[in-house]
Parts: C-alpha cells; sequence; structure tokens
C-alpha cells in the first residue's frame, strides 16, 4: 500500500504547480502592465517639462481681443434753432490692438476737433432716436479713420424695399474690413 499511498500526492504537486504558475502569469502580467503605465506616464511628464521649442512666426489670432481707448466726454451745442441744447457724449473707440492705440492718442487732438464738429452738426430729433446715433458713430468712426489712412464706407442702400420671401442671395458679400478701428462705442450720451 505504500506505492498507493504514494500516488495520490504527485496529483496534488501537479495541481499546485499550475496553481503557482498561474499566480505568476497574473503578476508578471500586472506588473507589465504597471510598468507600461508609468514608462508612458513618465514620458509625458518629461515632454511637459522640456523647454518648448520658439516658434517662428505665429499669424495674429483673429480673436484676440480688442483694445478700448476711451476718449474725454464731450459737451457740444447742437444746430437745434435757437442754440440752447447740447449734447453730452462719452466715446470709447474699439481698436484691433494696442499699436493702434498709441497712433490714434498721437492723433487725438485732430480726432477729437473733427468728432465735435460732426456732433455740432446734429439736430436733437436726429440724436434722441436709435439710428441717428447709428449714424453718428458710423460718421465718428469714419473721422478717427482717416488720420489713419483708411475710409470707411457708406452703408448701400436699397433700391426697393424687399419682400419678405425674397431670397437674400440677390445681394453682393460683405465688403472686407481691415480697419484698425473696430467700432464706436457711446460710454454716454445726455442730450439737454
Amino acid at each position: 500500500m505504500s506505492e498507493a499511498a504514494s500516488a495520490p500526492p504527485p496529483a496534488k504537486s501537479k495541481k499546485l504547480i499550475i496553481i503557482i504558475a498561474v499566480v505568476l502569469l497574473v503578476v508578471l502580467a500586472g506588473g507589465a502592465g504597471a510598468w507600461m503605465f508609468l514608462a508612458k506616464r513618465g514620458a509625458a511628464d518629461e515632454e511637459e517639462a522640456a523647454p518648448k521649442p520658439a516658434r517662428a512666426a505665429q499669424p495674429a489670432n483673429p480673436k484676440a481681443p480688442p483694445t478700448y481707448l476711451p476718449m474725454e466726454s464731450m459737451v457740444v451745442n447742437l444746430a437745434d434753432p435757437g442754440g440752447d441744447r447740447f449734447a453730452q457724449v462719452g466715446i470709447t473707440l474699439e481698436l484691433a490692438d494696442a499699436k493702434t492705440a498709441e497712433l490714434v492718442k498721437s492723433f487725438m487732438p485732430s480726432i477729437r476737433s473733427s468728432v465735435l464738429m460732426l456732433i455740432s452738426q446734429r439736430t436733437t430729433e436726429e440724436l434722441l432716436t436709435r439710428g441717428g446715433k447709428e449714424k453718428l458713430a458710423v460718421d465718428v468712426r469714419r473721422e478717427v479713420s482717416r488720420p489713419l489712412g483708411y475710409t470707411v464706407p457708406k452703408p448701400r442702400k436699397r433700391s426697393r424695399p424687399a419682400p419678405e420671401d425674397e431670397d437674400e442671395e440677390d445681394e453682393p458679400p460683405p465688403r472686407v474690413d481691415d480697419n484698425p478701428v473696430r467700432a464706436v462705442l457711446f460710454a454716454s450720451f445726455i442730450i439737454q
């Protein structure tokens, strides 16, 4: 019976060897996976820490925030009959960049004089309407752009009113506007 008693232990040892081999494979696979994960993470950290090479010339960001240049408030007599009405107007210019702001500042006495003359030619009735204020903003933009060498196109008028069901495909494409004076904003507008 000694032979019979010794036969079962080899079967148990085979099971034990298989279990140890499976555990070893799981540990090795887990170790290899951890090593790969840490190696990739270490490479990414090294890339972030490495200095970035200087870029030659980046194109200007068209979505760059504009520069705002406030002008001093102006008090102007209006062109109403009797001459007893006046307007106090605060204007802020929206410009393409700080370089344009410095250029506008160098022409500011001339620009301010032109804007004062422009406002003084308006009547109270014109300036009280939204359309009158919008037209004034376009005209002020034209006066600010003139010393910089830019022109502001006059708005196009339609020869006939468009029917509601007519497609707008017949309109020509909008003009490209490279003027660095982007907009004229009213900070205050008081008429008395």
